[in-house]
């Protein structure tokens, strides 16, 4: 039992070890977007269905001796692509398609040894079920699921921080040998069992009703395959939301895949860890307080976060709980295992591909929830469960105290939150009123005679409290995506990401304008009205930071700009300047030219550079030296996140290669949930900068301008001591200010969460 056991959990263990640990190398060849993560789940979904199929082809049409001799084979092959490192020339060009690019580099880095880990689960368990006729090895299977949590938990916390990721590529690769030996030593031990499969004993299993010994019907194959979907439709979905509102780097995909694998371990360890009503409850619960966080931009992230997150939780358990109930006789194992990741894989590639294809915003989501509703709906028919359709109902009822909670103020302690919480209940109620009436009505007609929930007997009925719950938040779904596109004209999105054009104030001539958003993060506004086409809006007046930054530069101005968005910065240009843009996304350049008027109507000089702008900084500078920029403008956000490689040591001496001796660097802060304000102060002591803060506060008369806060740095200090820029900065920070020092290697964001 010790061998088997520790295969297993080593092998789970570098399994998942090296997702994030692949993601810090791609992150930054790739834009630091939640594409790249997307795309690294597709195709680790992929590689694990291919493992899963390896396995059961195996167990299934060779005898013991020859499966040993055919998987040592695969993991003496395996460790020819050791170690793990992806080689620099696979950094894309701008010409690169990078799904495309990102599939083909991780194949060819870690496809061969992430395959044989897929494999190990379901092999070893069979191996082991083989050995040890009667005894269950689905346990296995959740502490296989232990050893992956493990994994996720220690990268962030352990790993992370004490390596670099060169160092963490060859670690994994010796962890990698040791696994092999282990798996080597098992394969070889199972040359002597039986090549029949074990004789099945049906009784208990830890405490749960023995396990079925008919085959599996139609229905139940249909199941397996769909409830693993949505919860891999929904991990992915999740992680894309918190990210593309925070940053893309690896902790925060490792939460919601964390949670993910936490309702795997539970589900299959005990079947005590699963209530039915308990679980369906808490998910009609989150998939309300969900669709409240998706509409209502004001509630704090922390809050969102841990709302998107529990609903994942209760997801995944009902998901997983259901999929356990479904298991097959241990002789079914590996086609059981097959299907799951077929269904896994399902949900990452809907993400990844179907989502981009169908939507021109994020909605899957929304799609995942609706689905999970859908799904606790049909398993209440096929299994009669009085207990799920009972849950639905508690979650139904909770939601109208649940939803009015997430508005109440939480900042000035738990009287405050409580007087505001009710005061929002009270609203909630007299806004809702007829909906919750009719629901209550519903309700209570469904469950009429059946009270006493601990007794009586199934009715159809009764599933239609999942069902219809399921068509209600479709239903509100589509009305808030009609809202949101109300004012909407263009709209396009691909692996960087979603963006709209919008148009506004059509009531009043003089302030028409269209505004190019991101999420719920604005990119750029302009004027309609021939007088106002070439003011300056949003993040850029004449007042923010980085006017001021363009005021105090004077001359023939060479420009660089990291981020295209609308074009708006090339409003400050004049005959004799260079405006060169770095933008990574095709898309925004067309809807910058299409929609926007600012590119032709300057009279500086444009240049747009298509690619992740430290790729092409460093190529450029390989091939014909520095740029000589006057002053570098670093702009880049994805929705409210920042790619967090374009702020690090690294990305810093870049841009200082780039600059004129005494040129300006202006660095965008301004954010709803992160203070970066430590980082580039981090930055510029580092380099030997000297720097200021100029944060720009605008009157609400000026509504087309935001208030924002830029940083100014130079090597030069009396740039930063001219009236432009020195009557607008802020006092400096103590010498003893708090900083937090980003590398290539490691960026915490837990230093700079507000």
């Amino acid at each position: 039992m010790l061998l088997p056991a520790l295969t297993i959990f080593l092998g789970a263990f570098l399994l998942f070890q090296i997702q994030p640990l692949m993601g810090k190398f791609l992150l930054p060849w790739f834009g630091g977007g939640p594409g790249v993560w997307t795309t690294c789940m597709l195709f680790f979904q992929l590689l694990l269905l291919g493992g899963y199929a390896y396995a059961h082809g195996l167990t299934t049409r060779l005898t013991p001796p020859r499966q040993a001799v055919v998987h040592l084979g695969l993991l003496a092959v395996a460790a020819l692509f050791l170690p793990v490192i992806p080689a620099a020339g696979w950094k894309p060009t701008g010409s690169d398609v990078p799904v495309a690019r990102i599939l083909l580099l991780l194949t060819v880095t870690v496809g061969l040894p992430y395959l044989a880990l897929s494999a190990t689960g379901p092999l070893v368990q069979r191996w082991f079920s083989l050995g040890n006729p009667g005894v269950s090895p689905y346990r296995l299977y959740a502490l296989s699921n232990a050893g992956s949590l493990l994994a996720l938990v220690s990268f962030p916390f352990v790993f992370e921080p004490l390596a670099s990721r060169t160092a963490l590529g060859w670690g994994w690769s010796a962890g990698f040998v040791v696994f092999a030996g282990l798996c080597g030593t098992l394969a070889w031990r199972v040359r002597g069992l039986p090549a029949a499969p074990a004789v099945e004993t049906p009784g208990p299993e830890n405490g749960a009703t023995a396990l079925p010994t008919a085959p599996p019907t139609a229905a139940d194959r249909l199941m397996w395959f769909a409830l693993p979907a949505v919860a891999s439709l929904l991990l992915v979905a999740v992680t894309n939301k918190i990210c593309l509102d925070i940053a893309a780097v690896p902790f925060l995909w490792v939460l919601p895949l964390a949670v993910y694998l936490v309702t795997f371990i539970l589900c299959f360890d005990h079947p005590r860890w699963y209530s039915r009503r308990l679980w369906s409850a808490l998910l009609v619960l989150g998939c309300g307080g969900t669709a409240r966080g998706l509409a209502d931009a004001t509630i704090s992230l922390p809050v969102q976060v841990g709302v998107f997150v529990s609903t994942l939780l209760a997801a995944g358990m009902v998901c997983h709980g259901e999929l356990y109930r479904l298991r097959p006789a241990a002789a079914r194992l590996t086609g059981y295992y097959l299907v799951i990741a077929a269904g896994g894989a399902a949900g990452s590639l809907f993400v990844a591909l179907g989502g981009p294809l169908l939507f021109a915003d994020y909605r899957e989501l929304q799609v995942g929830l609706v689905l999970a509703l859908y799904f606790a709906g049909v398993t209440c028919v096929l299994q009669r469960s009085r207990s799920l359709a009972l849950g639905s109902a508690m979650g139904a009822l909770a939601i109208t105290l649940f939803v009015p909670a997430l508005q109440a103020e939480t900042s000035r302690g738990l009287a405050i939150w409580f007087s505001t919480w009710a005061r929002e209940t009270v609203e909630f109620y007299g806004q809702h009123a007829p909906v919750i009436a009719v629901g209550t009505g519903f309700l209570a007609v469904t469950l009429r005679h059946r009270w006493r929930v601990g007794t009586g007997r199934w009715h159809l009925r009764l599933a239609a409290i999942p069902l219809l719950a399921a068509v209600l938040l479709g239903v509100l779904f589509v009305m808030q995506a009609r809202k949101d596109g109300a004012q909407v004209f263009a709209a396009a999105r691909n692996f960087y990401g979603a963006y709209k054009v919008h148009l506004y104030g059509e009531e009043h001539e003089r302030s028409r304008s269209h505004l190019l958003s991101h999420g719920g993060i604005t990119h750029g506004m302009q004027f309609r009205h021939e007088d106002y086409l070439d003011w300056p809006t949003t993040y850029y007046g004449a007042t923010s930071g980085v006017g001021r930054a363009l005021d105090a530069t004077g001359g023939a101005r060479r420009i660089g700009l990291v981020g295209l968005g609308a074009g708006s910065l090339v409003t400050y240009g004049r005959p004799d300047d260079v405006f060169r843009f770095y933008e990574i996304d095709p898309a925004i350049v067309g809807v910058a030219r299409e929609h926007f008027s600012f590119l032709e109507r300057t009279s500086a000089q444009v240049e747009i550079v298509l690619g992740d702008a430290r790729l092409t900084l460093e190529e450029e500078h390989r091939r014909t030296g520095s740029q000589q920029f006057d002053l570098l403008i670093l702009d880049a956000f994805s929705g409210d996140a920042i790619p967090v490689h374009l702020l690090t040591r690294e990305a810093m001496t870049l841009y200082l290669e780039h600059l004129k001796p005494g040129g300006l660097l202006a660095v965008h802060i301004s954010n709803r949930h992160l203070d970066l304000r430590p980082v580039v102060e981090a930055l510029a002591r580092h380099h030997g900068l000297h720097f200021v803060t100029i944060s720009d506060t605008v009157d609400k008369e000026q509504w087309w301008l935001y208030s924002t806060t830029w940083m100014i740095l130079t090597h030069d200090d009396a740039r930063l001591q001219r009236e432009e820029i020195g009557n607008a900065a802020e006092e400096p920070p103590d010498a003893d200010a708090r900083l937090v020092d980003w590398t290539d290697d490691h960026a915490s964001l837990f230093d700079v969460l507000k």
